[in-house]
């Protein structure tokens, strides 16, 4: 319980929901990842399928925990107060890092499969990949890895750390520690996030880049973190946590930024295909020619009406920002549209033609989701979820927005 503002009956610990997101979470895992590899196990190149499919549901949970990273330096380089009472969950996501540091083993074990490059006579007799063999090679792809992930993680766990320290001593000048710390935080975070992106997803296709890809990767991550966050904290309420802190208010915020960020995807994307449309060079349009033919045709169009035209239409109106349960709705469509999009980045390099989504591809989804839930729910029972320290939690306990 607590006192703060005039807020008597309120639970802000984990307590309540623990045993729940405990056991939903460890039902995922088991059912996703037996029923995956029992797939597996019984189709012709069922692992290599897997492995595929792998990939997305890896990029779209390191998408959801970089997007809850960026949100927690945004706050502190902006030094914005409205978001006080619902950054420590950001703040929780974005350690899962660890986590997803640990699943990127497959991976890298799996890379002869998933990448062409990192073959050592990949570079034979062609010209592209010999000339960037000095960047595409399995050594160094690994220590990018591990340099990329150090820097989430050291930056996840000193947001983090500062933030729960501060809970019981309210020094203010760990905030002002934090907000310095904010601007060379993003200039780490943006460019090993964009150099990830390349690694992990562009070089795909190792013969066709984008300048602008790691940029549309960024879009994906925001836009994940922020359609997630309205259904954990909907969630919550529920059972009473968090039920008077977090209002109608800080809902209403999320939902601005989710619309922002969702027209920002779309600027991002069709920027990219416009200048590669008019250029009209065989080596950059191959990569789309791929994603317009067959089945994935048919995707490509989804993703502009799903991703884009719909939660454009429903985001606009400030009823629907204002209802979390309707922004929570919303907000789990547009986890389902960053899966389809991400599945549409990676599969056609394995499957040209044929958009092959099957149960494999839903249960190695629910296997990462339950792992992930475990590791959030760990993390977030060790502390309060909301910032008791931070010197500007009485302005977002009584935000109101415009």
């Amino acid at each position: 319980m607590t006192q703060a503002s005039g807020i008597t009956t309120e639970a802000r610990r984990l307590d309540p929901v623990y045993p729940l997101w405990l056991g939903v979470g460890a039902a995922l895992a088991a059912v996703g990842v037996g029923g995956a590899a029992a797939l597996a196990a019984a189709q012709a190149h069922g692992w290599e399928r897997l492995l595929e499919t792998y990939l997305v549901s890896f990029s779209l949970f390191l998408a959801l925990t970089l997007g809850a990273l960026f949100f927690v330096m945004l706050q502190h380089i902006t030094r914005a107060g409205w978001s006080v009472v619902v950054r420590r969950i950001a703040e929780a996501l974005a350690c899962n890092v660890w986590l997803m540091a640990a699943l990127a083993l497959p991976i890298v074990l799996g890379m002869g499969h998933l990448y062409h490059w990192s073959h050592l006579d990949a570079a034979a007799g062609d010209l592209i990949l010999a000339g960037k063999s000095g960047f595409l090679n399995p050594a160094f792809f690994v220590v990018r890895l591990v340099v990329y992930f150090a820097i989430w993680g050291g930056l996840a766990w000193f947001f983090h750390r500062t933030s729960t320290r501060q809970d019981g001593s309210f020094d203010p000048r760990l905030t002002v520690r934090m907000e310095r710390a904010a601007g060379p935080g993003l200039v780490l975070y943006a460019l090993s996030t964009n150099f990830a992106a390349f690694d992990l997803l562009m070089s795909l296709d190792p013969h066709w880049f984008s300048t602008i890809y790691g940029v549309y990767f960024f879009a994906v991550s925001v836009v994940c973190f922020l359609a997630v966050m309205p259904k954990i904290l909907v969630g919550l309420q529920v059972k009473g946590v968090l039920a008077r802190s977090v209002t109608v208010e800080h809902y209403h915020d999320l939902g601005k930024l989710l619309f922002a960020f969702v027209v920002f995807w779309a600027y991002i994307a069709f920027s990219q295909y416009m200048l590669i449309w008019y250029g009209n060079i065989p080596e950059e349009t191959q990569w789309y020619l791929k994603r317009q033919t067959g089945d994935w045709a048919w995707v490509s169009l989804a993703l502009l009406i799903g991703h884009f035209v719909l939660p454009f239409l429903v985001l606009v109106s400030r009823a629907v920002k204002r209802r979390p349960r309707l922004l929570a709705l919303t907000g789990i469509y547009m986890v389902v549209m960053t899966w389809l999009d991400l599945y549409w980045l990676v599969m056609p390099e394995f499957s040209p033609g044929v958009a092959r989504i099957g149960l494999i591809d839903g249960l190695c989804f629910l296997g990462v989701a339950g792992l992930y839930t475990l590791a959030l729910a760990v993390r977030l029972k060790r502390h309060s979820l909301i910032a008791e320290g931070d010197p500007r939690l009485q302005e977002s306990l009584a935000f109101h927005t415009a």
